[in-house]
């Protein structure tokens, strides 16, 4: 036990540093190579988000260990949805760009139904990860197709996370990225494994917690210190991005490899339970810009003039409500007798 939970902190730490070297390496040789910025935002700062969950889901998968593969992207959407934003929100407001509530919000809420298809019927199978993927293909052209579309100025989130460096240093980092994910990976799931097997709980229910919680942590140490910095602006996108890449990349993963059998847990209560969260962060978004429209027309309408909509922010109230919402989860995980 004591070895496994060794191999887990080591797992973890060595999925954080290698993430980040990998993304930076890769964005690097993208950008030598003369890629666009938004398509190096687009893919691999978007990939480089989820890709401890999309790795530790491959290994997971390979050892078959499937219920820990699912678990680890349903409950990496209700952690980055619960505990990032909810804490971060607790933190600072956080902005809502209006380009979210007509592009990315309405992209996850299609990916969150179409995720309930492959699910419902308790067997991830091979069709259903290839339904995945095609979705998230189609979801980035939408994507990529909306963005290019934008001004110039807009495109300044995307560049400013480019490293410039030498082709030979950004190959070195991208390598020792890549290597050192899959050896994190591996020593994790080994650790996952045997955890749950000395405490008597389910692969599923070690992804759903320890696993889901320990990738969304570099998130929440980045959202939290950029809200600190009063450099948010990007944090709901950013996570909205990473859940969509959750449902339809990390989860298709096990789906291809090793299509395994689920328990009627994992819809009835994961599934539902993180489909609930993000309706609710969907509802309060739209909530807060229906509100704000609202009160603009009333006030054009008294004075005559049109009104600028104003900037509006995902609060405190609604990052208690978020924060609220994920712990309860918890409570369905391990209820309280007696």
């Amino acid at each position: 036990m004591l070895e496994a939970s060794i191999a887990i902190i080591i797992g973890f730490a060595g999925l954080i540093w290698s993430a980040d070297q990998f993304v930076a390496g890769a964005a690097a040789i993208a950008k030598n190579l003369g890629m666009a910025p938004i398509m190096i935002g687009l893919t691999i700062v978007a990939f480089g988000t989820s890709a401890p969950e999309i790795i530790v889901s491959i290994s997971a998968a390979l050892k078959d260990a499937g219920g820990l593969a699912v678990g680890n992207a349903l409950g990496s959407n209700l952690a980055n949805i619960g505990m990032v934003l909810g804490i971060t929100a607790l933190v600072a407001p956080i902005p809502i760009a209006l380009n979210i509530l007509k592009r990315e919000m309405p992209l996850l809420l299609i990916a969150t139904l179409g995720a309930s298809y492959c699910l419902y019927d308790l067997h991830l199978s091979w069709q259903d990860g290839v339904i995945l993927l095609v979705t998230l293909a189609v979801i980035f052209y939408i994507l990529v197709t909306s963005k290019s579309h934008q001004p110039d100025a807009e495109h300044e989130a995307d560049v400013e996370h480019i490293p410039t460096m030498s082709s030979g240093k950004a190959w070195l980092l991208f390598a020792v990225g890549f290597a050192l994910l899959i050896a994190s990976s591996q020593l994790l799931v080994w650790g996952a494994k045997i955890v749950a097997i000395e405490l008597g709980v389910s692969e599923l229910i070690i992804g759903l917690t320890i696993v889901a919680v320990g990738t969304s942590l570099p998130e929440l140490a980045a959202t939290v210190a950029s809200a600190l910095k009063g450099h948010h602006d990007i944090a709901l996108g950013n996570i909205i991005g990473s859940n969509l890449f959750n449902l339809l990349a990390v989860m298709a993963m096990p789906a291809l490899i090793s299509p395994t059998a689920l328990s009627p847990e994992v819809f009835s209560r994961d599934y539902m339970s993180m489909a609930g969260i993000t309706v609710l962060l969907a509802a309060i978004l739209y909530g807060h810009y229906l509100w704000a429209k609202r009160s603009n027309a009333k006030l054009s309408s008294s004075n005559g003039t049109p009104a600028l909509l104003p900037t509006q922010y995902l609060g405190r109230l609604a990052g208690a409500a978020l924060l609220i919402c994920y712990v309860a989860y918890y409570y369905l995980l391990f209820p309280i007798h007696g």
